[in-house]
């Protein structure tokens, strides 16, 4: 075997060709955009690199077929609840179906990582933002969304084989928002009741000509519900309007909620139409034509699927019922104004069992489950899965 760092524009050309050859013959694959996989690496597009450090490889077999990828990270903001030693990544793993040729793919990786005294690796992970590349898919092998790993589901023999162990399971749910096909359990329409004709609370969705506004609204409840949690930073008003500025082409002002009381922002809600049902035919490619492509099919077509990406509540009002209130207050508007069938709740991590049972109390079924695994350097040294949030 072949092994070679990422150097040269051809090198990054077969990056991303490894992935097509590992996933083009399942029919549930949809080929990311590449743009998207080389802004990861690109130190102009990623924030991250300007206090980390990434590095690639690709794997070729004696006769110069490319059978494998890996990318190693260091990334000094990287840090899980509970960590006591650095830790790095490891991501955009892809290898044809030989336990050898992983074991060389994840060996490159590590040795890599000890060189930068890191002491563990996690992974398959992005470096970045972790609503991207994130976790191995392990159940659930249909169409993914945007930015959603995909893989075969022997991966997860490949990783458990050479040592990992599951830090922590990245549970995907499915609801059907159809009008007449679903209703929410009757504990959402009871705790409605509670705050309905309340002056001091109003649920609202956001306004596109408004968007400096909704930032600081994004600001403060996520910063309150979850700066704290996973080793998150806080999020500035000004990143928060660069994200929505980053979303606003593909964004539907209906599905991104705000409850305010007393206008103090205390619960969001943010969905996203499914843009992989446009980008599934668009090849990877998002030049003048994708683009164009894109914007047709966006305008022209009907969107019947959306993710759920991201729900906060403040403290003080949790279990409060608010958030019920909420969704409530969407439900109505998505259904009477929006050609929706079906929402996918993007991955909750199993150690935070608040956020889960919201998901099963919306009477969502789990639609697919992802791994992040953890392998010790120190093969000595106890394991132990994240902890569970309280």
């Amino acid at each position: 075997m072949n092994l070679t760092e990422v150097s040269s524009n051809s090198d990054e050309k077969a990056f991303i060709k490894v992935h097509i050859l590992i996933n083009e013959k399942d029919p549930n694959w949809i080929r990311p955009l590449d743009k998207d996989v080389q802004m990861v690496f690109d130190p102009k597009q990623n924030k991250y690199l300007q206090n980390g450090e990434a590095i690639r490889w690709i794997l070729r077999d004696d006769s110069g077929r490319l059978i494998g990828r890996i990318a190693a990270f260091v990334n000094k903001r990287y840090k899980n609840k509970g960590d006591q030693f650095p830790v790095g990544g490891f991501g955009f793993f892809d290898c044809i179906e030989d336990q050898e040729s992983a074991n060389l793919l994840f060996d490159t990786a590590k040795a890599w990582l000890i060189q930068r005294g890191m002491q563990a690796m996690d992974g398959p992970i992005n470096f970045g933002d972790r609503d991207k590349w994130w976790g191995v898919l392990t159940e659930g092998f249909h169409p993914p969304k945007y930015n959603m790993n995909f893989n075969p589901p022997y991966y997860q023999m490949l990783f458990e084989e050479y040592g990992f162990k599951t830090f922590y399971n990245q549970i995907c749910w499915s609801l059907s928002v159809a009008s007449n096909s679903h209703q929410l359990d009757p504990k959402f329409y009871e705790a409605h009741k509670k705050f309905h004709g309340n002056p001091d609370f109003k649920a609202v969705h956001i306004k596109k000509n408004q968007l400096s506004k909704f930032a600081d609204a994004l600001s403060i409840v996520y910063n309150k519900a979850w700066a704290k949690h996973e080793g998150n930073k806080e999020l500035s008003p000004q990143q928060a309007l660069k994200l929505l500025n980053s979303v606003k082409p593909v964004l539907d002002e209906k599905l991104i909620w705000f409850v305010y009381h007393k206008n103090e922002p205390v619960v969001m809600w943010l969905n996203l139409p499914d843009i992989n049902q446009i980008i599934k035919h668009l090849g990877g490619q998002f030049g003048l034509w994708a683009k164009l492509k894109f914007y047709l099919i966006k305008t022209l077509g009907k969107n019947r699927s959306f993710v759920g990406l991201a729900f906060g509540i403040v403290p003080e009002f949790q279990g409060s019922g608010l958030d019920y209130y909420m969704i409530v207050e969407a439900e109505k508007v998505i259904k009477s104004t929006r050609s929706y069938k079906n929402l996918e709740l993007y991955w909750q991590g199993d150690f935070n069992p608040k956020i889960l049972n919201i998901s099963k109390n919306l009477g969502s079924k789990k639609s697919r489950n992802l791994i992040t695994y953890r392998y010790l350097f120190d093969r000595n040294m106890p394991f132990e899965r994240h902890p569970i949030l309280g």
